[in-house]
């Protein structure tokens, strides 16, 4: 994946409570033909991302998922269609967590086909800040 497109495109998109990615005021299909003008590692790994925020704040009561980072402790393994983010974060309300998961998606990286996760202890202090800077 490339990690400055894939910031680009996290500054156009938000996580909502379906874990689905949302461009402000479009329609899906025009999320659709959005998300399909990246390379497909990029959309696959962003799908993965918005479906795990969704997830958290579906299966843990009290979270409010703003965002996931699959590659801030560690880089995620891809096979294919399939990402398996071991070192992944998610913010809470400001603060931020362990996250690990699991995400298979369609061929074109649109649809989910299979995904769990786990989610982990807080990280007092984190700051996303480091993954930007080289620190």
């Amino acid at each position: 994946m490339i990690r400055t497109e894939a910031l680009a495109l996290a500054l156009t998109f938000t996580l909502v409570s379906a874990g689905s990615p949302v461009v402000a005021g479009q329609s899906p299909s025009a999320r659709d033909r959005l998300m399909l003008k990246l390379e497909l590692g990029t959309r696959i790994e962003q799908r993965c991302d918005a479906r795990a925020g969704g997830e958290v704040s579906r299966h843990h009561p009290g979270f409010e998922p703003d965002k996931v980072i699959a590659y801030a402790l560690s880089d995620p393994q891809e096979h294919g269609t399939e990402v398996v983010a071991t070192g992944a974060v998610v913010r809470s309300k400001g603060r931020w967590f362990r996250l690990s998961f699991r995400c298979e998606t369609t061929p074109d990286g649109l649809g989910i086909v299979a995904f769990e996760h786990t989610l982990g202890a807080e990280i007092p202090g984190w700051d996303m800040s480091k993954l930007y800077h080289g620190d």
